[in-house]
């Protein structure tokens, strides 16, 4: 990899310019607070390659115009937060169940409702596990620092190219607006790691878009280039028509789910921050804290080994599907936890599943104001 290039710009900026740098061309959108400046530079900077921004009357038809944009072949983007992502449900129900990828950066926001529109939360973790009704699994990513509000834009692509299906890339009011210094890939490195969608290169009449292996995700090409499918959000067989099979019906959901779930190593990341020395001793501390709320963690553990106090941090960037089996290794050999969230319990009802533990304690915030260092310190030296 090329040597790192440095940048000062904020979260939502950085952004819009990955999404640019990983080839998409088209952003469909309405201006939602916090998320709004990612349509203002996709605006200015798509043109400029030969793509397009539009600003549609709402969020219902920001994303319809990014699913028809995506079905022609392009990139496509949409950016919102909480509120929008309620407007698009439908819509990312139906992105599901056709096999349509595009990528969707929620900035989240107090909620719910109209909520605190200028305030950081993270109250959409549930949310994007499942934003539409029905089977299926959603593909989420959690930024956490400046860098990875433009890595995690450009992880996305890829992955909803690879596995046909919305990606959702969360953010929220701190990142958004934090003004700083981030290291970035090169746009060389970027372009060479582009994995693009798969297409079907054999004659016409051949053309089965959703015939393919059980975990496995459709293969659609791109409309006007002479391959013809049926376009529906009804359960479909291997054209795209519309049927009630029963056997097909099953194979379809099942396929859904399986697809990711078959591949969860291309999609798992995580960060463990200071953890190489928790052993299971007297003392020792395990924190779990995602996105902004992670900086304030790190921070925090710096402190606590200042003072004597063992301490570590894991992290999920990818939040859904969870890293299941690593925070049950994790959380298997330290018997104190801290789970830290700008809500209230939405991830650690995950980790108390995937952990098999109800003892974690938890440091909870949710009136729009951001967790400081010092609040973890004083919360980890209270109960433990």
């Amino acid at each position: 990899m090329s040597e790192l290039r440095e940048v000062i710009s904020t979260g939502n900026e950085l952004s819009a310019i990955a999404a640019v740098d990983a080839g998409c061309t088209f952003f469909g959108g309405y201006p939602l607070t916090p998320s709004s400046e990612i349509m203002h530079v996709c605006s200015d900077l798509l043109p400029k390659v030969g793509g397009a921004s539009i600003q549609m009357e709402d969020e219902i038809a920001g994303i319809c115009c990014v699913i028809g944009a995506s079905m022609s072949g392009v990139r496509a983007l949409t950016a919102t937060s909480g509120p929008g992502v309620s407007l698009k449900a439908e819509n990312l129900g139906l992105a599901q169940m056709a096999e349509v990828p595009m990528v969707l950066v929620n900035v989240m926001r107090g909620g719910p409702s109209t909520g605190l529109p200028t305030r950081v939360s993270q109250g959409d973790i549930k949310q994007a596990s499942n934003p539409s009704h029905g089977d299926y699994r959603s593909i989420t990513l959690c930024a956490g620092n400046l860098a990875e509000c433009y890595t995690e834009v450009v992880r996305a692509f890829n992955l909803a190219d690879r596995f046909m299906q919305p990606v959702i890339v969360l953010t929220d009011e701190t990142l958004g607006h934090m003004h700083g210094k981030a290291m970035l890939p090169t746009q060389e490195d970027v372009a060479a790691g582009i994995v693009l969608r798969k297409k079907f290169e054999g004659a016409p009449e051949d053309y089965r878009p959703y015939e393919c292996g059980p975990t496995e995700p459709a293969v659609l090409n791109p409309m006007f280039e002479g391959y013809r499918y049926h376009f529906t959000g009804l359960h479909h067989d291997a054209m795209g028509f519309p049927t009630e099979e029963i056997e097909t019906c099953r194979k379809l959901i099942q396929r859904l789910e399986d697809k990711v779930m078959a591949h969860q190593d291309e999609i798992e990341l995580n960060e463990e921050f200071m953890m190489d020395d928790l052993n299971g001793e007297e003392g020792e501390v395990l924190i779990i804290a995602y996105g902004s709320v992670s900086l304030a963690a790190k921070e925090a553990i710096r402190h606590l080994r200042a003072d004597g106090i063992k301490a570590g941090l894991f992290r999920p960037i990818t939040i859904w599907p969870s890293p299941a089996k690593r925070i049950k290794e994790v959380t298997s050999v330290t018997k104190n936890v801290l789970c830290v969230e700008l809500n209230i319990r939405q991830y650690t009802e995950e980790i108390e599943r995937a952990s098999g533990r109800l003892d974690l304690e938890g440091l909870y915030k949710v009136n729009g104001r951001a967790i400081s260092p010092y609040e973890i310190v004083e919360k980890v030296k209270e109960v433990f």
